[in-house]
């Protein structure tokens, strides 16, 4: 499985960005998928995640409210809407496929990801 995160930039703070994170090589439409992001000089850190139904999702707490995670299987990608964007939202966003799960599973731990995008850079200027 490959993962392509796109849809990254240049934002001033209140506004808002969608990424995306297109899958190929296999379908996904049965994996959990995950949004996770990295900052300059600090680790990477989750931010949102969606089972492979849709049917559960959670949310960090510092983006909770302003932050979508979705899903369109048919297109084989996984959105994120970012919404009231902040200037410490900014970073390089990651998305991530794990194998397996039930219907309602998800996770918020790197170490359970098997697969992951190579990133896309959201800068929110103040």
């Amino acid at each position: 499985v490959q993962l392509q995160a796109s849809g990254g930039g240049l934002v001033q703070a209140g506004g808002s960005l969608r990424v995306s994170c297109a899958a190929s090589g296999r379908r996904v439409s049965s994996y959990p998928m995950g949004w996770f992001r990295q900052a300059p000089g600090k680790e990477r850190e989750f931010v949102a995640a969606l089972s492979w139904s849709g049917y559960s999702t959670n949310y960090a707490d510092s983006v909770q409210g302003r932050f979508t995670i979705s899903r369109d299987n048919a297109k084989n990608t996984v959105y994120l809407q970012m919404n009231s964007l902040k200037p410490e939202d900014t970073a390089v966003y990651y998305c991530a496929a794990k194998i397996g799960g039930d219907y309602d599973y998800y996770t918020t731990y790197t170490a359970k990801y098997d697969y992951w995008g190579q990133g896309t850079l959201v800068t929110v200027s103040s």
